[in-house]
Formats: structure tokens, C-alpha cells, sequence
């Protein structure tokens, strides 16, 4: 059985923190395979910002091309808007019963876990690897040394999609920051300027 770890994100855009985070975590874990889950709507993030959903997908996808471990995913593209986790794992066992299923969280989201809609049922029924992050607040009591949580030994990567975004905007160099394929995509189409 295949165990996949999702990664959710915006990726507006996706940087070279994100593909640290997934390539560590794959290659670092007992994850067979990641999925970059490319979200049309985060519930808990204003919507104006985001580039059009098949902009950020072909980032992704461009970005992916030389890690056969990592793959995009366009599966909330078509499911009710806001996307919620726990409906879209659900519909994720239904397509693939023979896969093993896993979330891959910062530590910043793991925090805020509790208010994610029936977190319960997720941590029922699905393992969540979770990365560092430097942030404020701590981890809810019940989450710490929880059977299905386990904490891996990531970078710390303090890079962020919206600094990106008012970099471009500012006329900054950002090119260490995202692969080569994805500035370029994003300079052709004029983006965040």
C-alpha cells in the first residue's frame, strides 16, 4: 500500500521552501510519494490575493519537474468551495482505497489544529507528519505526544509566498527563491507586479 503525504498550500507561488519541506520529508520519512495539493481557497484566507487556480497549478507543476517523488495535485480544483481537510481526504479514500493517506503541517498549522473542521475525525483516521516552524504560541496539550502526530527534523525555512509577492512588487530580485522554470513563468505573465 502506498503511503502519500499531502501538502497543502496556496503556492502563490510556490518558492524553494516549499520543495525543501516535501523533498526532506520524502525523502527523510517513510512517505512513498508527496502531493502538493494546490488549494483554491483556504476558509481562513482572503480570496483577492490568490492567482487564478490553473496559474499556481502550472507553478507547481513546472517547479516538480525534476522530483519524481513529488507531484502536483489539482483535486480540490473540483470539490465544493471553501475546501475543508476532512472532506477532501474523504474523497481522496474513496478515488484511491489502496493508498494510505498522511497530512504534512507546519508546526504553525498544528497549533490551530483544533479549530479545523472535525480535526477529531482526522486525527482518527490519519497519521500527520509535521515540520518545523518558527512561530508564537504553543501546540494544544493534546496534541503533544499524540499517536498519529509525528514531528520530523526538517529545515527551518524562513521563506514565505506573500514576502515574494511584495518583492516582485517592489521590483526586488527574488530569484534565489524560486526555481528558474517558475520566475520565468511568473515574468512572462506579469505577476505580483
Amino acid at each position: 500500500m502506498a503511503k502519500i503525504g499531502l501538502y497543502f498550500g496556496s503556492f502563490n507561488p510556490i518558492h524553494i521552501g516549499h520543495i525543501i519541506i516535501a523533498n526532506h520529508m520524502v525523502e527523510h520519512s517513510d512517505l512513498d510519494e508527496i502531493w502538493m495539493v494546490v488549494t483554491p481557497h483556504n476558509p481562513h484566507k482572503k480570496k483577492a490575493s490568490l492567482l487564478a487556480n490553473h496559474h499556481r497549478l502550472t507553478m507547481v507543476e513546472i517547479a516538480l519537474e525534476d522530483y519524481e517523488k513529488i507531484n502536483s495535485s489539482s483535486i480540490e480544483f473540483n470539490l465544493p468551495q471553501p475546501s475543508y481537510t476532512v472532506n477532501t481526504l474523504a474523497h481522496l479514500n474513496e478515488k484511491h482505497p489502496k493508498t494510505d493517506f498522511c497530512l504534512i503541517m507546519g508546526e504553525d498549522n498544528l497549533k490551530s489544529l483544533h479549530r479545523w473542521k472535525n480535526y477529531e475525525v482526522i486525527l482518527a483516521n490519519y497519521h500527520v507528519y509535521v515540520y518545523p516552524r518558527m512561530g508564537e504560541g504553543a501546540v494544544e496539550h493534546e496534541f503533544k505526544n499524540h499517536p498519529k502526530i509525528h514531528k520530523v527534523d526538517a529545515p527551518i525555512v524562513q521563506i514565505s509566498s506573500t514576502s515574494i509577492r511584495k518583492s516582485i512588487a517592489d521590483k526586488k530580485n527574488i530569484l534565489p527563491l524560486v526555481t528558474p522554470n517558475v520566475w520565468k513563468y511568473i515574468d512572462e505573465m506579469n505577476f505580483y507586479r
